[in-house]
């Protein structure tokens, strides 16, 4: 994620904090030029960064503090919330018309920052709440943008509008409403164009809508990857356009992320939604008190849970359950299960919201295992895999059965050694033996976890 580096470097300043009994003022402004340095190393404004150091200094430096039991433990603290209170402190949610009435909601930003995208994936999350959005092309100028929000919008099941390429936006939108009307779609969401660079022309083609159509929430797609060019990008949107929100794509990638820590400081107006992969549930909702948690490597257990309840299929968990109790689990089952952490966005996104496994493969590092066993242990996943689906239907369901000769062909069948499938074959058993002990409530002492 974004942020790896940053926690990693806040992760070092806090265990030297934590490892001292007791804190000396010079302890204190040592450790936040420490943080200074990581700030601004991350990407994040001067001037943010410079605000922040202050108010956490002021707090930090105090006799309760100093003084109390645990003075480590309060910088964190104090860290942490002024972080919240940096990114916004509440989440913020896009400000619907009440009732029946049509909200029309604004996307604008520059080419490839993901804006045609992200726009389907927020129709997504609304028909997901049982809205009837309708996506509509304005952008005439882009080759097959009009296309891609097609594509865009039939994988989200949502409707798209679009007049090709002949009209002005403003026409476009104008007529979009009207159909809106007609067909009862409650929410419209115009995908405008974008440019390079802000010009006058972009600025002007967004006033035309908002004069011709009532625009209710404009919001605006930053790239995370373009650090403080996005930051300085919705500065200028804000002043030239006026915005409600933002949301930032592209989180998930080896960028430093100094742009979620910024604009809200710097624009005045929250982050909504941030990027997190490719998925509709990688749009994920902006929760500042979350987001920071996961900066200081603390993990982010509430977002993990709503991404299994929304990719894990309670059904199917349910019989999963019941098939571990009677000792029934097999390779279709694991096979299952991995699918099932993969939707959940993989092994480095799901420990990374894990706190105090926080980041294998993702923010801080998990104590003894760095990025390359991470990679290996993932690697070693998907070979499991490649081995299961080198079985026959029946061998998956019956493991028992596996001989020599069928291993020979698995392991030929998945480009491994016989020695991998012979191992994966103890492995499962061994979990189906501690399986079984853990249905009949084992005694204590009996078995322990392997970790």
């Amino acid at each position: 994620m974004a942020f790896d580096s940053l926690t990693e470097k806040l992760q070092n300043i806090f265990k030297n904090l934590r490892s001292k009994g007791r804190l000396t003022e010079e302890d204190v402004k040592e450790a936040l030029k420490e943080i200074k340095r990581a700030l601004l190393a991350a990407d994040v404004n001067f001037k943010v960064v410079k605000d922040f150091i202050k108010s956490v200094q002021e707090r930090a430096v105090g006799q309760d503090v100093m003084n109390g039991l645990n003075p480590g433990q309060m910088v964190i603290k104090i860290v942490n919330e002024e972080l919240v209170k940096l990114m916004g402190s509440e989440t913020t949610e896009i400000k619907l018309q009440p009732g029946s009435a049509v909200t029309v909601i604004m996307m604008a930003g520059l080419q490839g920052a993901g804006k045609t995208t992200t726009t389907a994936k927020l129709a997504g999350k609304y028909k997901l709440k049982g809205k009837k959005p309708l996506l509509v092309a304005c952008d005439i100028y882009r080759p097959a943008a009009i296309k891609q929000l097609q594509v865009n919008g039939e994988k989200q099941g949502v409707e798209v509008f679009a007049m090709g390429e002949n009209h002005k936006p403003a026409n476009i939108a104008k007529a979009a409403l009207e159909h809106a009307q007609k067909n009862g779609n409650n929410i419209v969401i115009l995908d405008t164009a974008g440019r390079l660079h802000i010009d006058e022309d972009m600025m002007t083609e967004l006033q035309e809508i908002k004069e011709t159509v009532t625009v209710h929430q404009t919001i605006l797609v930053i790239d995370a990857m373009t650090g403080q060019d996005a930051v300085n990008v919705a500065k200028e949107f804000n002043e030239k356009a006026g915005i409600d929100g933002v949301i930032v794509t592209k989180l998930d990638g080896d960028t430093r992320g100094g742009a979620a820590l910024s604009v809200k400081a710097v624009t005045g107006k929250p982050i909504l939604y941030v990027g997190m992969g490719e998925k509709l549930s990688d749009l994920e909702q902006f929760y500042p008190d979350r987001m920071a948690s996961r900066i200081l490597g603390m993990g982010d257990v509430l977002t993990l849970i709503e991404k299994a309840e929304a990719e894990i299929d309670e059904e199917k968990a349910r019989q999963m359950t019941q098939k571990l109790k009677k000792n029934q689990f097999d390779f279709e089952d694991f096979l299952e299960s991995i699918s099932q952490m993969k939707n959940m966005g993989g092994l480095g996104s799901i420990m990374n919201m894990l706190p105090g496994l926080g980041g294998m493969g993702g923010m801080g590092k998990m104590k003894g295992l760095d990025d390359e066993q991470t990679s290996q242990a993932e690697k070693g996943m998907a070979r499991m895999e490649a081995m299961i689906y080198s079985m026959t239907p029946e061998e998956r369901r019956n493991p028992d059965i596996l001989n020599p000769s069928r291993k020979h062909r698995i392991a030929k069948g998945a480009g491994v050694d016989i020695s991998e499938v012979n191992r994966m074959v103890k492995q499962f058993g061994e979990m189906k033996k501690m399986m079984k002990m853990m249905g009949k409530g084992g005694r204590k002492g009996k078995f322990r976890l392997p970790f």
